[in-house]
């Protein structure tokens, strides 16, 4: 075995690293848009604001148990080495054509295209500069993630940054109106209001808008002190975010009273507007680009493991299995990533009349189908006994377990109603990958697990 084959992740990554990763992948662009749907199906201003802290519980409770999961088995591969140890390597391989094809890669074009469409308004670049954006920022960030570790830990701080600087704008822009005297007024209604479908569908989108935390996985080996680091680097990031959010969410319903924000199409620029006019507008479109990049980085960064990960499982794409020393990453595994990425673009802006609403269409279903299967590796484990004896558990067994399995299925169910079409495309592409388990062949142990 060559020097460049031997080499594996290390723990290069600190908990401020770690921190600013996570935060950067749960803090999107769904706070500056999915606030209006929420309120639309929460029925009233009660419920609207119990939703937040809801979400931020239910993202704090998945988040102790990938806290178990990830220290009780360190790995670059994430999710795929879970699957692999409680299902056997079929099942997992089955997750990385998903996560390869579909989940990761369609993420990143989703991502992409909602960077695309607010920069197209600042810089127009035709009948499709909206794609052509979005294929611009994928290389662009690919490439500096090939460049290394550093580089691209180094962009995820400035752009996570940015992202905190946009939600601290809108704080501001909330106490400006307030103390200004143009805020709506917002009495907090009884929750009387809102049926249980409704409420359902709100979850949904108060899911969606803390997803992300989950890619915290593929940092457990690359993580320093990483037993201990992985569990505050998800409990301080999920904590801090619902803070964040929920602030958010409570100037949003100050400046505009709940009757506007159920009727706003772009509540980050209403409210923006309001406070600092036209140029407070503008502001917004650029923090919301600053805040995409953010989450497209640190996708970027997390998704080149999995490639990594199927790469020493499968020999004919052993390859893209190599960890580049100098840059402590798999250089190779970005670049495949990021060339299917940029397929995805392409079929997105010919075939979709949204790509932004394709990408989801094409994620979701498949996506909540494995986090069931994570969920309830759980239980296989602790059956088992199996992993680091000094790995951390999950407060509160069953019960924790349990609930995050219920959240993933009801978001499966919730997925597959609202989103059929996209449903049969994915999982069209998740059936593609059956032949890869009859191509895998005999592996070799592999040096982090």
């Amino acid at each position: 075995m060559s020097r460049e084959e031997a080499a594996a992740p290390r723990p290069t990554l600190s908990l401020f690293d770690g921190l600013v990763m996570v935060v950067g992948m749960v803090v999107g662009i769904g706070i500056f848009a999915t606030p209006s749907l929420v309120a639309q199906f929460a029925g009233n201003s009660f419920n609207y604001l119990a939703l937040w802290l809801v979400g931020g519980l239910l993202a704090l409770n998945g988040a102790l148990c990938y806290a178990e999961l990830a220290t009780r088995f360190p790995s670059a591969g994430g999710e795929y080495n879970f699957l692999a140890r409680a299902y056997g390597k079929n099942i997992a391989l089955l997750f990385a054509w998903a996560r390869c094809s579909v989940i990761q890669t369609g993420s990143i074009a989703l991502v992409a295209f909602v960077y695309g469409d607010y920069a197209q308004s600042v810089l127009p670049l035709g009948a499709f500069g909206a794609a052509l954006h979005a294929a611009l920022v994928i290389a662009v960030f690919t490439a500096i993630n090939i460049a290394g570790t550093f580089q691209g830990a180094l962009a995820q701080k400035l752009f996570t940054s940015l992202d905190m600087l946009a939600l601290l704008s809108l704080l501001a822009a909330g106490v400006a109106l307030m103390f200004g005297g143009s805020a709506a007024p917002a009495p907090v209604a009884a929750p009387s209001s809102g049926g249980g479908g409704m409420l359902g569908l709100a979850v949904v989108f108060v899911m969606l808008t803390y997803g992300g935390w989950n890619e915290s996985a593929y940092l457990s080996a690359e993580l320093k002190d990483g037993k201990r680091n992985m569990v505050r680097v998800l409990v301080l990031s999920i904590l801090a975010v619902t803070v964040l959010y929920f602030g958010v969410a409570t100037v949003y319903l100050q400046a505009v009273g709940f009757a506007g924000l159920t009727k706003s199409s772009a509540i980050a620029a209403d409210v923006m507007r309001a406070a600092f006019g036209p140029a407070g507008a503008v502001a917004i479109a650029l923090f919301v680009c600053g805040s995409a990049i953010s989450t497209l980085n640190a996708t970027i960064f997390t998704g080149g493991r999995i490639y990594y990960a199927l790469g020493r499982d499968l020999p004919w794409l052993q390859t893209f299995g190599r960890w580049n020393q100098h840059g402590e990453n798999p250089a190779n595994a970005f670049l495949l990533q990021g060339v299917v990425a940029l397929l995805l673009v392409l079929l997105a802006a010919f075939v979709g009349e949204s790509g932004f609403r394709t990408m989801v269409d094409y994620t979701a279903p498949v996506f909540w189908l494995f986090m069931i299967l994570v969920g309830v590796s759980l239980f296989v484990f602790r059956h088992r006994g199996d992993g680091d004896p000094d790995h951390f558990r999950v407060p509160l067994y069953p019960v924790t377990p349990a609930l995050f399995v219920a959240t993933c299925v009801y978001m499966l169910y919730s997925s597959v109603d609202y989103v059929r079409e996209g449903t049969l495309a994915g999982l069209a592409v998740l059936l593609a990958g059956v032949p890869l388990l009859f191509m895998r062949g005999r592996s070799a142990p592999h040096p982090d697990e």
